[in-house]
């Protein structure tokens, strides 16, 4: 049986984030794994909202993107002026 992910809408933003923040750079989900000393794989999920991701992750990938943790967090609005998270 396939376990159904649900993310949190915390963790939903901190993908969105994390998935721009890698863009931005022109990078690969590769590129990023190998900066923050994450495997490839991982980085993936966590952009999927698969992994409840700790602390210590969270800090390496930022570190590598040249972005404080809080960034990865706050929920950003669209152009509509609507949060991130909302229905």
């Amino acid at each position: 049986m396939i376990k159904k992910i649900n993310p949190s809408p915390i963790r939903r933003v901190f993908a969105r984030n994390l998935r721009a923040a890698r863009e931005s750079l022109g990078w690969s989900q590769e590129a990023l794994a190998e900066a923050s000393g994450l495997h490839r794989t991982y980085v993936g999920s966590v952009e999927r909202g698969e992994r409840n991701i700790s602390i210590d992750n969270i800090e390496r990938l930022s570190v590598a993107l040249r972005v404080s943790p809080a960034f990865l967090m706050e929920e950003k609005e669209d152009l509509s002026g609507t949060s991130s998270t909302s229905p």
